[in-house]
């Protein structure tokens, strides 16, 4: 046998990294920012520029910057083996990290970086590869394309240009540019929550995003008086590598203001957004996840589990080149398992308790409960403001059909079954609303009939309504809505 070299095409293995992973601009993003804390930055500022359809991206720290040699070497794809020990702080794996993600976006990538105060350049263009050729910059070029703190300050900054993957062909308006950097924004204010709160000893961070800091943010809403933070668990794996589990649960959505449930819903809501938060060097890799051990449902959508793995697990747990996304090892299946149905009861309890109360002083409850001669019967209680409105303006023959139906509702409560329910458990009967949205939209749609049953005057509505159920055990959400439709000044 011999041996021949057979190196891959330039051109052909750079435009296939562009395909590395599935970055969008918020993961692309990430990757660079996890080489700007690697080399030590307090400060990274990103700057999203429109440029009339044809944008520029800037991403600047102030770390430790780089030699030429430092340069050419993080420059080269692939400059790391996954299998390299690193150290434990370390957020990369596969050397590819800053080029996959540059490529995702952009078809033209410089690197401009100080060192000790000297300067340093290299470029990629996709559009002109021949040879592996790979652009210099000299110092005086460095410094007329460098951003002020670049000048003033060693560290790093690295430019996109031609980014066709991000303004898709330059298909995006103004609108949609914008409406991308917003959403890039928010997740990357919950991918490093941990550095930008200073949860990670001497590693604050400060993100800026078009000059306007990356606010603090924390999935676990663990300084809310109702937040449950549950025992922590640490499971080890391969002798003294360890992996720490610490389960949340969420305070039921009655008890939060309306901007901290849009934060904690994010863009697909509560339900989206349970189970698994998966942090690597406190950097987060992977969430809303149950990784197939159980289904996402309403009644553990309170539920979040935190789990820190090492760096020195990644192959195990199959960590991307993008780091968006992991697998559970087999051999915690079983003991996760076991935490998320336990956690799941208890979420259940959050939603139970928010159910419907009976004879509750103050307050109207939608049943009423007699007892007569060791009888128990419920009735619907036709004081209640939604019903009083219903009668209101109905005519004699539309109150006995109201009145009727009522009374089939009474009559046919399936008594038997629900005793056999409760005889076999009470974790999953659950009869109070579960999805946020939905109870608004019920407010919004019983408003305009309990006003007219008060004869227009807003002052009655309110007082009626803060003492009925389901209205009052949710009025701070209650409460909100009517001061953002304008029912009440604040």
């Amino acid at each position: 046998m011999r041996y021949i070299s057979n190196p891959p095409d330039a051109a052909s293995l750079m435009m296939s990294a562009r395909s590395f992973g599935n970055y969008d601009l918020a993961g692309a993003l990430a990757d660079l920012i996890d080489n700007s804390i690697k080399a030590k930055s307090k400060i990274i500022r990103l700057q999203c520029l429109f440029n009339d359809g044809d944008p520029e991206i800037r991403i600047a720290d102030n770390g430790t910057g780089m030699s030429l040699e430092e340069l050419c070497k993080a420059m080269r794809p692939a400059s790391r083996t996954p299998c390299e020990e690193r150290a434990p702080d370390d957020l990369g794996r596969f050397g590819w990290g800053m080029k996959s993600a540059s490529f995702s976006q952009c078809r033209f990538l410089t690197v401009l970086t100080r060192k000790n105060g000297e300067y340093s350049g290299a470029s990629w263009d996709l559009d002109s590869l021949d040879n592996w050729s790979m652009g210099i910059l000299g110092a005086d070029e460095v410094k007329s394309n460098s951003s002020k703190d670049l000048l003033a300050a060693d560290g790093t900054e690295i430019i996109w240009r031609k980014c066709d993957r991000l303004s898709e062909g330059q298909s995006l308006n103004d609108e949609q540019f914008n409406e991308l950097i917003v959403h890039a924004r928010n997740k990357l204010a919950l991918i490093y929550h941990r550095f930008i709160n200073g949860e990670v000893k001497s590693k604050k961070l400060v993100i800026e995003l078009n000059g306007i800091p990356v606010p603090e943010y924390d999935p676990f809403h663990r300084k809310h008086v109702a937040t449950m933070q549950l025992e922590c668990e640490t499971l080890k794996m391969g002798g003294r590598k360890k992996i720490t589990v610490q389960s949340y649960i969420l305070p039921h959505y009655s008890k939060l203001k309306a901007l901290d449930l849009e934060k904690l819903s994010g863009d697909e809501g509560l339900l989206k957004n349970q189970g698994f938060y998966v942090y690597r060097n406190n950097r987060l890799i992977i969430y809303g996840t149950w990784f197939r051990l159980v289904k996402h449902g309403d009644l553990s959508q309170l539920v979040r589990v935190s789990v820190d793995i090492p760096n020195s697990l990644d192959e195990i747990w199959k960590i991307t080149v993008d780091k968006s996304d992991a697998q559970l090892p087999s051999v915690l299946r079983s003991r996760l398992r076991q935490i998320v149905e336990g956690l799941k009861k208890r979420s259940a309890k959050v939603f139970r308790s928010k159910g419907g109360k009976i004879n509750e002083h103050g307050k109207v409850s939608v049943w009423k409960r007699y007892v007569k001669n060791g009888e128990i019967r419920y009735e619907i209680n036709r004081s209640h403001p939604l019903l009083t409105a219903l009668y209101k303006d109905a005519s004699t023959d539309l109150e006995n059909k109201i009145d009727g139906a009522l009374r089939v509702i009474e009559q046919e409560f399936p008594v038997n079954k629900f005793g056999e329910d409760l005889s076999s458990g009470t974790e999953n009967i659950n009869q109070a609303e579960t999805n946020p949205e939905h109870f608004m939209d019920f407010l919004s749609a019983s408003l305009p009939g309990i006003l007219s049953e008060c004869n227009g005057k807003i002052n009655l509505m309110i007082d009626r309504i803060k003492s009925a159920e389901p209205f009052s055990s949710n009025w701070l959400m209650v409460n909100e809505f009517l001061t953002r439709e304008g029912w009440i000044n604040e």
